[in-house]
């Protein structure tokens, strides 16, 4: 079997090793990847992709599945056109992935399915923020409607703060296309990303994974893209995120069925686990970042012929296993991450940290003449295992210092259990 992957993140680089470990695939490809990870596939290279670039690529390379790490392609419509032209993909239709490209949309199904989640009220005028504020207690969740990278969830303790974010959001066109804010209570407790592999109302999880988005540690400062991921998560193993996903995807994918909408690919609810039980925060159309950099490699079979069933119309029941022990993922930022990042600063151990055990998934680094240089704000994923988390921890930390460039961020409690992500 040849596999495209589509991206160039340490979520894409995960997914590509993953195919290349794989003894169902032969040849894997990456569009538009990156020189990292020639290491494990034939890069491509060009811009970022549209949805007909990669079409055109995956007819060009002949690939017998595209697997589509980013959620932009999703939402613009990817999996319909290569379904139109009878080209296998692994991904869900336009339709489907609007449960992350739409928060209001996601709200309505959620709401209608009666899938546990919190109060909101849209706001689709500046003047609504009083009705809102009456109705939402503070601290609130303000979150742009569409796809933000990460960067579209504001807290707000204040109202002055609330009404800045509301008044950004409805204002900027790379947040927000519909004119659409969710305003919604803030939930507290711990976060759990579950993931799924769906076809229609059949779904099969993943082990668990708790990702780390703000940039210090203890959680505080700003949101980011992930800082890191521990899978499994402590005191959440199988039969509890059985019990978890029994509450959500049952009535979502009936729901999302009642609609005419067939769902096929990886579905990923962000939970928060409240005194009052499992809400979801949101849904995702496919894998998280850093989340799949810890979970793909800690997997005890292989899932990429699950992968191709599903772009096929078929499905073998059972979860995916878990190898033994506990896998993190250290994210390893450049200086002025999450606003701006510096590029082009040399790196050096990459190396010296494979040498200590550790996976390095490249995530935004470039390669000049004899050496690496940062190129992203999240630039290196380094990813280790161990018998448990403690353990685990080490092995990630130890392999993490090797690497070196100026500026270099990275949280140091990815892992510790109850740390706010």
């Amino acid at each position: 079997m040849r596999i495209l992957v589509v991206g160039s993140g340490g979520r894409e680089h995960a997914l590509a090793s993953a195919a290349a470990r794989s003894d169902a695939v032969s040849r894997v490809f990456a569009l538009p990847g990156r020189e990292g990870f020639r290491n494990v596939a034939d890069v491509l290279g060009g811009g970022a992709p549209t949805i007909d670039s990669i079409l055109a690529a995956a007819r060009s390379v002949r690939a017998d599945l595209t697997i589509v790490g980013p959620e932009t392609p999703l939402v613009e419509g990817v999996a319909d056109l290569f379904r139109s032209e009878g080209v296998p993909l692994f991904g869900p239709v336009a339709a489907a992935a609007r449960l992350e490209g739409s928060k209001h949309f996601a709200k309505e199904v959620l709401e209608a399915s009666g899938v546990p989640t919190a109060r909101s009220v849209i706001v689709r005028r500046r003047g609504e923020i009083d009705d809102a504020l009456r109705r939402i207690d503070l601290p609130a969740a303000v979150k742009a409607d569409g796809l933000a990278a990460g960067k579209g969830v504001v807290i707000a303790r204040e109202e002055s703060a609330a009404r800045e974010a509301v008044d950004r959001f409805l204002g900027d066109d790379r947040y927000d296309e519909k004119g659409v804010v969710v305003f919604e209570e803030c939930l507290e407790g711990e976060e759990l990303s579950l993931f799924a592999l769906v076809s229609g109302r059949k779904y099969a999880l993943f082990p668990t994974a708790r990702d780390y988005k703000r940039i210090g540690d203890g959680g505080k400062g700003p949101n980011t893209g992930g800082m890191g991921a521990v899978t499994p998560v402590d005191r959440f193993g199988a039969p509890e995120a059985e019990r978890i996903g029994e509450t959500l995807f049952p009535p979502l994918l009936e729901e999302l069925e009642r609609r005419g909408i067939l769902y096929e690919g990886i579905l990923y609810a962000g939970i928060m686990l409240t005194a009052g039980g499992p809400m979801v925060l949101e849904f995702n159309c496919r894998f998280g970042d850093p989340e799949a950099q810890a979970l793909l490699p800690h997997l005890a079979a292989d899932a990429i012929p699950r992968f191709r069933e599903v772009a096929r119309g078929e499905w073998t029941d059972g979860p995916f296993e878990a190898a033994e022990g506990v896998s993190v993922c250290v994210v390893l930022a450049a200086h002025g991450y999450p606003g701006k990042p510096r590029t082009g600063d040399v790196i050096e151990g990459i190396d010296e940290a494979v040498g200590e055990g550790a996976v390095v998934f490249h995530a935004g680094t470039e390669r000049a003449p004899g050496r690496w240089v940062t190129a992203g704000g999240r630039v290196l994923n380094v990813v280790a295992g161990g018998s448990n988390v403690a353990e685990a921890r080490r092995n990630a930390y130890r392999a993490a210092g090797r690497i070196r460039f100026d500026g270099v961020r990275m949280r140091g409690d990815i892992g510790v259990a109850g740390v706010r992500g």
